[in-house]
């Protein structure tokens, strides 16, 4: 299947349906009052979050949802049946957000997640409504709203704990291969990973982090050369960025620093958040370099390019070094989560410190009220009395 990663989606909710304006009639009974039923609301658009799902190609080529319009109300009281709502199944990490304005509606981050995003109008009322003991027979009654009209852009951002980083050819996808049961292509020609592949990476039975591969970039990716930034937004959600250096190319010419540093560029010019993630650096393809040799090669790399938070030299191909780093990566990604659910738990907390705060507030006020209402029945009470005693 294709995989498609950007939709854009016009979406029509239901109009109301129109009250109705109508009188009983019945034998024997001249003067029957108002029975006009109220129109049956509109059709709601809901967006879904599925994980059967990993692209929005059923949203490239069918653009148009429009959901049915409310009945019209009836006689003998009778309502308007309501119009089906349309719900919108789409892959798990679909950002939804105004076609027009950019504002941002909804991230679908959970499996199962639903989220309105076309309300259906609301239905007209009868005159049934409209009866007073001033107007009997009431010929009054509403039409029914208008359902929400809107479009919509989809951007789906894969949701992975790692992510991988490189130029073409870096051996990235050799890399997810030989660490999780992801089968991406591997050729020795650049791009041959076309579409982002996700891989589970099992450490043991209860431990395990899923890994995000994209297809290479290359210097100018801001300008449009290669595939461009299109595919960055996956790594957005990634909790630490591993980017691989192919310490061996195959052109003598290539600079494996300038060419990791052209990467770490293209990200601080596409988004500054993803730029100060995390970042690990894996140099791969030591098995293509003599073994009395990779040290100092490592060593020279490494001296030209930087401080760096922590570095691993691996071969992707035979799998050397990859343990270590599986298992670093996945005391790193423990510890992050752990960190998460104390920082989660402290706001909770906060919150529910602020609400009781505010709940005890409210309490005070209303009493203070109570107390002032009961100071002001005293105050009439005694001013009552006074002229009583008088007398």
């Amino acid at each position: 299947m294709k995989f498609i990663d950007e939709a854009r989606i016009e979406v029509m909710a239901g109009d109301g349906g129109n009250g109705s304006a109508s009188f009983r009639r019945e034998k024997f009974v001249p003067r029957g009052g108002p029975n006009g039923g109220d129109g049956g609301r509109g059709g709601s658009i809901f967006a879904q979050a599925d994980r059967n799902l990993n692209t929005l190609i059923d949203y490239r080529y069918t653009r148009m949802h429009r959901a049915d319009r409310g009945e019209n109300g009836g006689t003998n009281d009778c309502y308007g049946k309501g119009g089906e709502d349309i719900v919108l199944r789409m892959p798990v990490g679909t950002v939804i957000s105004d076609f027009e304005t950019g504002e941002f509606v909804a991230d679908l981050d959970v499996d199962g997640k639903r989220v309105m995003i076309a309300r259906g109008g609301k239905g007209g009322l009868g005159n049934l409504h409209f009866k007073s003991s001033v107007n009997r027979a009431p010929r009054k009654r509403t039409m029914g709203e208008p359902g929400e009209r809107r479009m919509f852009k989809l951007e789906l951002k894969v949701l992975a704990d790692v992510g991988l980083l490189g130029m073409p050819n870096a051996g990235k996808s050799t890399f997810i291969r030989a660490v999780s049961a992801a089968r991406p292509k591997v050729a020795d020609y650049p791009f041959t990973t076309l579409a982002p592949n996700l891989g589970v990476v099992r450490t043991d039975e209860n431990r395990s982090f899923v890994i995000a591969d994209i297809p290479g970039l290359i210097e100018g990716a801001a300008e449009g050369h290669g595939l461009g930034h299109r595919f960055l937004r996956h790594l957005q959600r990634t909790r630490v960025l591993l980017h691989l250096v192919d310490l061996a190319p195959f052109d003598p010419e290539a600079d494996p620093v300038h060419d990791a540093k052209a990467i770490v560029e293209e990200l601080r010019k596409y988004d500054e958040s993803l730029y100060r993630k995390p970042r690990w650096l894996a140099l791969n393809k030591l098995d293509l370099i003599p073994d009395d040799e990779r040290a100092e090669r490592v060593a020279a790399f490494l001296e030209a390019y930087g401080p760096v938070e922590r570095h691993f030299e691996i071969s992707a191909l035979t799998g050397d070094g990859t343990k270590g780093l599986v298992f670093a990566l996945q005391d790193f990604l423990d510890a992050d989560r752990a960190q998460a659910e104390i920082e989660r738990a402290a706001l909770a907390a906060e919150e529910a410190r602020l609400a009781a705060e505010a709940d005890a507030r409210a309490e005070a006020a209303y009493k203070a009220r109570l107390e002032a209402a009961l100071a002001e029945d005293d105050d009439v009470e005694d001013g009552e009395d006074e002229p009583t005693a008088q007398s």
